[in-house]
């Protein structure tokens, strides 16, 4: 997708990934109020914001310092979302995050605000908290929801 994709409507997306608020983790789920972890949150918004999701998700692994050649999830974010630079991601864009240096983007959130985003985090599930300078130094790619 390029750039001159229109992005879906924020307010929008922001309410879809607040109506997963309280959502509990699980591994590769993807189901509101059930389970999810942070792909599973993104996927819900998706299918909720722009409709049926293009293609089936391979299993993945939870290692976030799984090292290699390919950012695979920023790949697969770039085939379906306009890529935007991280410091130009506003409210409602995904921001995939490298969680230790060297190591590919594996974690997920969506920017609710400025300050703040929203991810499934292991043992706590579906949380909104303050996008802290530790975890914005760890932003690697921001992408836009596409309109419907």
């Amino acid at each position: 997708m390029t750039l001159s994709v229109p992005a879906a409507d924020p307010a929008l997306v922001i309410a879809a990934a607040r109506s997963w608020l309280g959502t509990p983790y699980h591994d590769q789920a993807s189901l509101r109020g059930v389970g999810c972890d942070c792909l599973g949150l993104a996927r819900g918004v998706w299918r909720e914001v722009v409709g049926p999701e293009p293609f089936p998700i391979p299993p993945y692994s939870r290692d976030w310092g799984e090292t290699g050649p390919r950012e695979v999830l920023a790949e697969g974010a770039r085939a379906m979302m306009p890529e935007i630079a991280p410091a130009d991601a506003p409210p409602s864009a995904l921001i995939l995050f490298r969680m230790m240096p060297r190591a590919i983007a594996k974690h997920v959130g969506i920017l609710t605000g400025p300050d703040t985003f929203l991810h499934a985090y292991e043992r706590l599930g579906v949380i909104e908290e303050p996008l802290t300078p530790t975890w914005r130094r760890r932003i690697a790619f921001a992408f836009l929801f596409p309109a419907r």
